[in-house]
């Protein structure tokens, strides 16, 4: 049986309970078949002493929503995701409201994964680029 999209979402969301994703309130909010989408509210928890977005918690959004993409791409049972490398170009400050992460897959390899993540605003200004490299590694049986 496969899950409907508000499932899989909800399903996605589900496992991020005590983990970093939710401890900066990070949701997955949409996908399609190439491209998975999440958001972060831009609140005091996120901003830098000066009161604009921390680098790092869009680095942090850009690795979940990428690394969620790549889980969804692999089979689970079998396979396990790891981020290999992130890099992140910071192009706009941000003070308040949400930002979002869409990231969809430049390379979709059996071992490696190259992921593009736009973060946008609320108002759809480019805030960030990231790229994102994964690897999936047999489970141990």
């Amino acid at each position: 049986m496969q899950l409907s999209k508000e499932d899989l979402l909800a399903q996605a969301n589900l496992v991020s309970k005590n983990t970093l994703m939710e401890t900066l309130s990070i949701e997955m909010v949409d996908y399609g078949e190439d491209f998975l989408v999440a958001r972060m509210p831009v609140t005091p928890k996120v901003h830098q002493p000066d009161g604009v977005l921390h680098g790092g918690a869009t680095a942090a959004l850009a690795e979940s929503v990428g690394s969620f993409a790549a889980h969804m791409f692999v089979d689970t049972e079998q396979f396990f995701v790891r981020g290999l490398e992130i890099t992140a170009n910071h192009l706009k400050s941000v003070t308040e409201g949400f930002i979002y992460a869409k990231a969809t897959f430049l390379h979709k390899g059996r071992t490696t994964q190259l992921l593009d993540i736009r973060v946008t605003d609320e108002h759809d200004n480019l805030v960030s680029i990231c790229k994102l490299s994964t690897i999936s590694l047999p489970k141990k049986k």
